[in-house]
């Protein structure tokens, strides 16, 4: 399968299937295409939905080389994913947040928690 073929079908919205299945796909050579060019693919899962800000902060570093990056928001803003990261931003509550704090840690501001 072309890349162009694969970020056609994943698109800028994030529809359609993931992975794209068509008869004549060879899933070998697929997996390998997508673990060479697609980080959160070759990489330990886990590592996009860290508690700890290092680890977040290095999903989003290697989410800047990914080609569907712009695609993956798109599809995790329409979704409202509830937390990871997505298209190199960090989701928390379905929505974008400049920086993931880590469980445990104080509030931003001095405002009682609701």
């Amino acid at each position: 399968m072309r890349l162009t073929s694969l970020l056609d079908t994943v698109g800028l919205g994030g529809s359609g299937p993931w992975p794209p299945v068509t008869s004549d796909t060879d899933h070998t050579q697929f997996d390998a295409l997508v673990a060479g060019l697609i980080p959160c693919r070759s990489h330990d899962p886990e590592l996009w939905f860290a508690e700890r800000t290092a680890e977040v902060e290095q999903a989003k570093a290697l989410c800047r080389e990914c080609p569907l990056l712009e695609g993956c928001l798109a599809g995790a803003l329409e979704r409202e994913e509830p937390w990871g990261v997505w298209g190199g931003q960090a989701f928390v509550g379905g929505q974008v947040v400049a920086v993931k704090r880590g469980r445990g840690r104080p509030r931003k501001d001095a405002s009682p928690a609701a």
